[in-house]
């Protein structure tokens, strides 16, 4: 028999949730349909390690892009915490680095004189101001109707006085402004790396593949600022899955979707959780609206349409994840300076300017980059609680690395346990390069005796979370605004949530304005349904 709902959401991560959520909020009835046996997709925390109670962000790791007034609206308990230090990045070859203290302006200026970069310290100033002007203009609108191309250069001209900003970041390769505006090529590096973040670009990317993922890292909240998800990034999704189960949402897990019909019904078979070999059953749900919250590939296999949602950019992920867990943290070349403070921030390894090209060049001939460029982020100095009291008191710490640069390519018809073996050695030795003692030598081990150490290869994430390509933002990202003249139709064109079908929304992160830990898509899913609806 089948069953009638307003809404049938497929997929249950964090922004299927946001839309559950608001619409149900709304007084419609909503089912949401996720496959795995937990609600969350990428943004979960596990405990990792066998026998070690330590709570790790699996795939995602911090949060900037989630509006607070999402958190307001569905009153959720999250706690976000802010990082002291922005990042240290040492110095290749030497024992010295750039220390970015958020908190105090003398010790940064102190530390670009250390690396011979003086000049660069009013440079960063300067730069920032521009990216934080950005940040105001853009990050407003995306919680309302998309606006155009001249609307969004027009609001930033009139905050900035300018139209200087507006071609330096979207109109050129963002790596020509980086070269205009810093000496040093260390400092350039630390600046580029927020536009490579699983983007696979060079440095001076004629696709603006990299400006896009630079401008999302920049503007969240109107700061740019990344933080830490007290708890663990599951802290977010349970919030937001919480929120929908109290606003009368329907929640299913292990419930894998096996087709969705243009008359809005959703075929789906459940099974025993953990086991999605044995079917229980097959049913049917039918929506007046179906909300996807897979990427536009997956739904491609799911409708039979080609292109289904017609503004989806195909781009293959290029990021290897690695989880650690250590009994301390390591020493540094440079003795005078405190790991804390080091680890504070973002941790960034051989990713000067010269080094991340020559990584992107490396790469693109199927080589595995030597040094990789990778960066770290310590959320356990920032959010113990992820860590027991014993192992706290052990002085044990989190260190999650990302690694720039490995394209899915270097997986294509290659063993992916090889491949994830070797790109966790790439890891190591790039960490070894810039430390003071091997962090082999650091790791804790399991109740099994195995070393503490976790992978996540573009293969794995396409295996577990269907990602296309390993791609963390279900594709190649898009500008937060339209083309002049774009069709805007529709509530569904205007909300930049818009399938083929009228009754099919795409609300996960392969919508406009969809990566990250945000909401932002779910949100606004919700509210291109309500409209349609008014």
């Amino acid at each position: 028999m089948e069953t009638q709902v307003d809404i049938v959401i497929v997929g249950g991560g964090h922004n299927g949730l946001t839309a559950a959520a608001y619409l149900a909020n709304a007084g419609l009835s909503v089912t949401v349909l996720e496959r795995l046996s937990i609600f969350g997709g990428a943004a979960v925390s596990e405990k990792t390690f066998a026998g070690v109670d330590a709570k790790l962000s699996r795939y995602s790791y911090l949060v900037s892009l989630l509006p607070k007034r999402i958190i307001e609206d569905l009153g959720l308990d999250i706690k976000l915490a802010p990082r002291r230090y922005s990042s240290y990045t040492p110095l290749p070859g030497t024992d010295k680095g750039l220390l970015v203290d958020n908190h105090d302006q003398e010790n940064t200026q102190s530390s670009f004189d250390s690396i011979g970069a003086s000049s660069d310290a009013k440079a960063w100033q300067e730069f920032y101001q521009k990216t934080t002007l950005l940040a105001k203009s853009m990050f407003p609108t995306v919680l309302s109707p998309l606006i155009t191309r001249y609307e969004a250069k027009a609001k930033l001209a009139e905050l900035a006085g300018t139209d200087q900003i507006w071609n330096e970041f979207i109109e050129n390769p963002v790596g020509e402004v980086i070269e205009k505006s810093f000496e040093s090529d260390l400092v350039r590096g630390v600046v580029l790396t927020d536009g490579m973040i699983g983007t696979f670009g060079s440095n001076l990317d004629p696709n603006l593949d990299v400006n896009r993922c630079f401008l999302y890292h920049v503007i969240g909240n109107e700061t740019g600022e990344w933080n830490i998800p007290i708890g663990g990034m599951g802290e977010v999704s349970d919030g937001l899955r919480k929120a929908a189960l109290e606003a009368g949402a329907t929640l299913l897990a292990d419930c894998e979707v096996a087709h969705i019909a243009e008359d809005g019904t959703v075929s789906y078979v459940s099974h025993s959780p953990g086991f999605a070999d044995e079917v229980l059953e097959t049913e049917e749900i039918r929506g007046k609206f179906v909300l996807a919250n897979v990427s536009p590939f997956e739904l491609e296999k799911l409708t039979g349409i080609k292109d289904v949602v017609p503004t989806a950019n195909k781009a293959e992920g290029s990021q290897v994840k690695v989880n650690l867990l250590l009994k301390r943290l390591p020493k540094l070349k440079d003795e005078s300076l405190d790991p804390v403070a080091a680890f504070g921030g973002t941790f960034h390894i051989n990713e000067t300017y010269e080094q991340l090209q020559t990584a992107f060049e490396q790469s693109s001939k199927g080589e595995i980059p030597n040094p990789l460029p990778c960066e770290i982020y310590c959320h356990s100095l920032t959010d113990p609680t992820i860590l027991s009291k014993e192992l706290q008191k052990l002085g044990a710490q989190t260190l999650t690395v990302f690694a720039l640069h490995t394209p899915h390519s270097l997986l294509a018809g290659k063993n992916n346990t090889e491949m994830r073996e070797q790109l966790t050695r790439a890891v190591l030795d790039s960490l070894n390069s810039v430390l003071a003692e091997p962090i082999e030598n650091l790791l804790m081990v399991d109740e099994n005796g195995k070393p503490c150490i976790e992978a996540k290869t573009t293969q794995d994430l396409q295996d577990v979370l269907r990602l296309p390509g390993g791609n963390i933002f279900h594709g190649a990202l898009a500008w937060p605004f339209v083309e002049d003249g774009d069709d805007l139709g529709t509530p569904a064109k205007r909300w930049g949530v818009a399938t083929k079908q009228e009754n099919l929304l795409i609300c996960g992160s392969g919508a406009r304005r969809g990566g990250a830990v945000s909401g932002i898509a779910g949100h606004n899913a919700a509210m291109a349904v309500l409209e349609l609806l008014s």
